[in-house]
């Protein structure tokens, strides 16, 4: 009888777990501002300032998260942020995300900037977020123009 009971918990956990992305509304990123710190010569360090909104009516917490800079469609950095952040049912937390990137990849970004024109920007990657059903990870990929 016991072994019955843990045969059945067992299988509703699994079929609980499965079902979270049908039960669960996908998390937005959304970029709020970059901040620039040069650190040598041939390499700048960028701070990314992601809002991260919960559309559920559960916290999320997001546990890990990688990411890729793409300027005028060519990878400038990437970084990985191993800070947990909790972010509250039907609300946004602020996420301050590392960037490293090299000078070497921003020749023909800086010519654009210089020439004053748009410059089309796609942040990509995946966040492993912690719910009340597990966890679950997530791509992403959102873009814009620097004017």
């Amino acid at each position: 009888m016991k072994k019955r009971c843990l045969i059945i918990l067992g299988g509703l956990c699994l079929l609980l777990s499965s079902c979270a992305g049908w039960i669960m509304e996908e998390p937005s990123v959304q970029l709020r501002r970059v901040s620039l710190h040069p650190r040598s010569l041939t390499e700048i360090h960028l701070i990314l300032e992601l809002d991260v909104q919960n559309p559920n009516r559960f916290d999320l917490t997001i546990q890990s998260l990688q990411y890729k800079l793409f300027l005028n469609e060519r990878e400038i950095g990437s970084g990985r942020l191993e800070k947990e952040v909790r972010i509250p049912a039907d609300s946004a937390a602020r996420v301050q995300a590392p960037v490293t990137a090299g000078f070497k990849n921003w020749n023909e970004s800086l010519r654009a900037v210089i020439a004053d024109k748009e410059i089309p920007y796609r942040i990509e990657g995946e966040a492993n977020v912690r719910t009340i059903f597990g966890s679950i990870t997530y791509p992403f990929s959102r873009g814009g123009k620097i004017d």
